[in-house]
């Protein structure tokens, strides 16, 4: 690769890493158990390896991370940016930090991976942001920091109660029948740094400021796959390691999730800036995914696992589509938009791909996850389901009022020349819009891979 740019250098790793994972893909073991196990002694002395492995839960996040850093990789190539060898080298290393963390089987080693995937994202939203990134980058760092913190209390005290020599192997972890006193703690000390991560209401405050300022790229790797580190963590960490305090907490947590998913939809309808918009709508659909998967059924569990799928792929369409108007207009401001669609039509189409995807029309990757979700929210509760379902008004609401002002009316001087997606912006627009129909058609294809890992966990961990 000697005399390649890093941008192509980067790319090029990153594709290996999608072929990496569809070879995995071909020979996965879809029955819950965990494939391709790499166990290596780390500090044997406290029962510390270095623990890797992948079942079908794990897989789907491995598959978002690997199938989403190319395009976020490729979205960059339009804009000349300087230190670009550092900026791919971060990319990169995020992309590996996450892997880790949908890979690791060993508790010490998550928090290690965890912790990782926070120091390139620092780095790139504080070095390449916008205005006032070092006190909004650092607001950011302080927030997940400390959240992940609790999550390390709450692993050692999980970690002290294994028998014998003491062990972070999962199965240990798991296997740990804790009193209700220290469950209740552990369980809270892991919903703070997951919570953190997602966002969930009110632990949010750090999310919008952060997306507006943070580059492109930056914004896709938070949105698109950082944010799906904590329900991952509730998923595979949090719930079995401390299943007897889910009782407690999860109508608590539940009532966080759906408070978060009306708030965020009813500050995006009152928004101008559009990438912020994008923002506060990805709050509230993470807080769907949240309330659904707490809700600890197979149908909002299922759900949960297509639309963190679906969800990284149009959040990171999206923010490529404000990136798109935000360079050929130097504004976000819907106020500045209008009748785009008219000298660009092949960008109006694609924008309404991805933009129908996130709405959660039939036919579209987003129906089938919001749809699971909210059918196992509702047997969870039915006044819950019922107000999580107003996602579903909001969301038409915020992104029909968007494209329409992008879109439709009189064109401007500023938008009556506007340029049509060139080749590269069609490759990363297609791919999203082309993802985005495929999951809505075959949605059984996430379902095959996750079934197994699905009935596994509901299984071993009941309340």
């Amino acid at each position: 690769m000697r005399g390649l740019p890093s941008r192509q250098i980067a790319l090029v790793v990153s594709l290996a890493n999608l072929a990496v994972t569809a070879f995995a893909l071909s020979g996965f073991n879809n029955d819950g158990s965990f494939n391709y196990e790499l166990n290596l002694p780390w500090v044997a002395q406290a029962g510390i390896s270095f623990r890797l492995g992948l079942d079908g839960i794990s897989l789907l996040m491995v598959l978002l991370t690997n199938l989403l850093a190319p395009l976020i990789i490729y979205s960059g190539f339009n804009r000349d940016m300087a230190l670009e060898n550092r900026y791919y080298g971060l990319v990169l290393l995020m992309a590996a930090a996450l892997n880790g963390v949908f890979m690791a089987l060993d508790g010490l080693l998550f928090y290690v991976f965890y912790e990782l995937a926070l120091i390139p994202i620092y780095f790139i939203c504080a070095i390449w942001g916008g205005e006032n990134r070092i006190r909004v980058t650092l607001k950011f760092f302080i927030y997940t920091f400390v959240g992940s913190l609790f999550m390390l209390m709450a692993l050692l005290a999980v970690y002290l109660k294994t028998p014998g020599a003491h062990s972070f192997a999962w199965e240990d972890l798991v296997a740990v029948q804790l009193d209700s006193f220290t469950a209740f703690w552990v369980m809270l000390g892991f919903f703070l740094a997951f919570a953190v991560k997602m966002p969930v209401f009110p632990f949010h405050t750090w999310q919008p400021d952060t997306y507006v300022t943070a580059p492109t790229g930056g914004t896709m790797l938070l949105a698109g796959i950082m944010l799906k580190m904590g329900v991952y963590g509730v998923i595979r960490w949090m719930v079995p390691l401390a299943p007897e305090a889910m009782h407690v907490w999860t109508p608590v947590f539940v009532t966080l999730a759906v408070i978060g998913i009306i708030y965020a939809s009813l500050i995006a309808v009152k928004q101008s800036d559009l990438k912020r918009l994008i923002a506060y709508s990805s709050i509230a659909h993470v807080g769907l995914i949240a309330a659904g998967v707490l809700a600890w059924n197979k149908t909002g569990m299922q759900g949960g696992m297509i639309q963190m799928l679906s969800h990284g792929i149009n959040v990171v369409g999206l923010f490529f589509v404000v990136d798109i108007l935000e360079r050929r207009l130097g504004s976000r401001s819907l106020l500045d938009m209008g009748g785009i669609a008219k000298s660009a039509p092949a960008f109006a189409t694609l924008f309404m791909i991805v933009m129908l995807g996130s709405v959660a029309v039939p036919l579209t990757n987003g129906f089938v996850g919001e749809f699971l979700l909210l059918n196992g929210l509702w047997n969870y509760n039915f006044w819950m389901g019922a107000a999580a379902g107003l996602t579903i008004i909001f969301g038409a609401v915020y992104m029909l009022r968007a494209y329409g002002l992008v879109m439709f009316g009189e064109a401007n001087r500023q938008t009556e020349h506007f340029a049509d997606v060139d080749r590269k912006e069609w490759v990363v627009l297609g791919a999203v819009a082309a993802l985005v129909l495929l999951l809505g058609f075959f949605p059984q294809l996430v379902f095959n891979l996750t079934d197994g890992s699905v009935n596994r966990i509901l299984g071993a961990v009941q309340f």
